[in-house]
């Protein structure tokens, strides 16, 4: 259980941070628990005495309102732990807040620090809080990076209480995807905790932290794709209970019971979903722990979001529906105009309108315009008919084309037929394998009412602004002629027909599609200009509409190719 031991390492190291809270000064962690919610690294409080143990010196003697580079400037220290600080800044070149973490450059873990940095910056996916600059100057190294004031860490939302199923599942679905993707590329995190998990306010989960977080720490780990695997695990463990899976009290949550060992969330909490409780356990149990339930476990987050897809999918919850208003009386009373009605509640004598008058001469005129019209009628169909003789069979039927031949030379319009999508694949511009729901992917095509697939949250109509768009990949089997693709939505929106046009393998970016069509609206057709013949169809989401929940995602409910 080698790996165990390294998670309780890390709940220790918080224990330790935590007892540190007492012994700061009161004036100063008001201000530290007001931000804590937003730095990278606020599982710890500010503290000035500790240094670190393997010879570092102090942090460097900085004030709020020193510049970096001419151009950081810092606000706030909200930690300062181990020898290293941590501000939130403001970068006056481009006007927006950031985060730094600031250390000696003779400190013992600095060179660490700048490689896990630059290596972290070079990853470059949105799923992750985003290095900005790694940069070692005047004798200090320091390591800037995003600040997220709309976001949420995941100790704040658990305060209140578990998460929704649905919550759960997307923050475990998100967060593993993400981590597979930094494993591919040789990144661990090794101190992703409730802190270093945010949910923005479009609804979308972010880790903050890779690699920087353990090289400020010093923490190292043998099996580095367990321990994250373990501490996701622990994450969708406090999310459905809120209960930390150890002994210790940790970030804000108790700890389980002491000598009862590890025991399954639906077993702590009532009403928790059973398929998230046994994924939490296959994460967090490397031993005969989940032996019961017949499953084997997680040991890298590759596994992990591959048992993820092979759950049935947990849907969003209805939005409630909101009665209008009785409907409410007007009070407004019907008469003279300028004039005053009556008051409220005088009750008023209604005068009936005198009856029509009936006479026989008004019944006389009737009969009279009626017969004049059946007249009119009679005399129009008359002359129509006799000019139809005189022409004596010139007229032709508008419906038959006149050859001289006896022969129809004109040419027939083809007759458009279905062309059956053989597969598809969600295609993200920024290569993040998974990020778009891939486990939905064949709902596009399932011929099922009412199923669909849909891309991740973003906040704004234009995907954050992260991207250019997202889209579908389509495999038609071979190259065929594509007359017309037709694309059914949820909510307004914009797309564009991409086509890679006699390519005998699938293209893997962007540039490998071109643009042959482009529409929006809730079912769109999209037709190409001109003749067009191709095997593999990009269908590339360009605007999103809003949805009920307040941000932004499409959806795609079915889609259709015909020749």
């Amino acid at each position: 259980m080698a790996e165990r031991s390294t998670a309780a390492v890390d709940v220790a190291d918080n224990s330790d941070d935590t007892s540190l809270t007492a012994q700061a000064d009161q004036s100063t962690a008001d201000g530290v628990a007001k931000n804590r919610e937003r730095d990278t690294d606020s599982d710890e409080v500010q503290e000035s005495t500790r240094t670190d143990g393997a010879g570092s010196t102090s942090p460097p003697e900085l004030h709020s309102g020193h510049k970096l580079a001419r151009r950081y400037r810092l606000e706030e220290c909200v930690t300062r732990l181990d020898g290293f600080s941590s501000w939130r800044a403001v970068d006056e070149k481009l006007r927006r807040a950031v985060g730094v973490h600031i250390l000696p450059a003779d400190h013992s873990r600095a060179r660490s620090v700048l490689a896990a940095a630059r290596s972290s910056a070079l990853l470059g996916d949105p799923r992750f809080v985003q290095v900005l600059d790694a940069v070692e100057e005047n004798d200090v190294v320091y390591v800037v990076h995003e600040w997220l004031p709309d976001a949420t860490e995941l100790t704040t939302l658990l305060a209140s209480g578990p998460l929704e199923p649905y919550d759960a599942y997307q923050m475990v679905s998100q967060v593993s995807s993400a981590m597979a993707a930094a494993h591919r590329e040789g990144l661990a995190h090794l101190r992703l905790n409730p802190n270093a998990v945010l949910r923005a306010s479009t609804g979308q989960w972010r880790i903050r932290g890779l690699a920087v977080n353990a090289a400020l720490r010093g923490v190292a780990s043998d099996t580095p794709q367990r321990t994250d695997t373990e501490a996701i695990g622990a994450l969708l463990y406090a999310a459905l209970t809120q209960r930390w899976p150890y002994e210790s009290d940790a970030y804000g949550l108790s700890g389980l019971p002491k000598d009862i060992g590890l025991i399954a969330p639906d077993q702590v909490r009532a009403g928790v979903h059973r398929g998230l409780s046994e994924l939490s356990m296959r994460a967090l149990a490397n031993d005969g722990a989940t032996a019961s339930r017949h499953e084997s476990p997680c040991t890298t987050p590759e596994e992990l979001v591959k048992a993820i897809g092979e759950m049935p999918r947990i849907r969003p919850p209805e939005p409630a529906f909101t009665a209008p208003p009785e409907y409410q009386r007007t009070t407004y009373q019907q008469g003279t105009y300028g004039r005053q009605g009556p008051h409220p509640g005088v009750t008023q004598p209604i005068t009936s309108p005198p009856p029509p008058l009936q006479s026989r001469t008004g019944k006389a005129l009737k009969w009279a315009v009626s017969a004049l019209l059946i007249a009119a009628l009679g005399l129009g169909s008359w002359q129509l008919a006799d000019a139809l003789m005189d022409q004596g069979g010139k007229t032709e039927d508008p419906g038959q084309t006149q050859t001289n031949d006896g022969n129809d030379k004109s040419p027939k319009k083809p007759i458009s037929k279905p062309i059956a999508i053989k597969g598809a694949q969600d295609f993200d511009p920024l290569g993040n394998d998974g990020s778009e729901n891939p486990d939905e992917i064949d709902r596009l095509y399932d011929n099922v009412p009412g199923t669909y697939w849909e891309t991740s949250f973003y906040r704004s109509a234009d995907f954050g602004r992260l991207k250019s768009g997202v889209g579908v990949i389509l495999d038609l089997g071979k190259v065929q002629d594509v007359g017309k693709v037709t694309v059914s939505f949820k909510g307004d929106t914009s797309v564009e027909l991409r086509a890679a046009s006699g390519a005998a393998t699938q293209p893997q970016s962007l540039d490998g599609y071109t643009k042959v069509a482009q529409g929006s609206g809730t079912t769109v057709a999209l037709k190409p200009s001109e003749s067009l013949k191709s095997r593999y169809l990009l269908v590339w989401l360009t605007k999103l509409p809003l949805t009920a929940e307040g941000n932004y995602r499409g959806r795609v409910v079915d889609i259709k190719v015909t020749s």
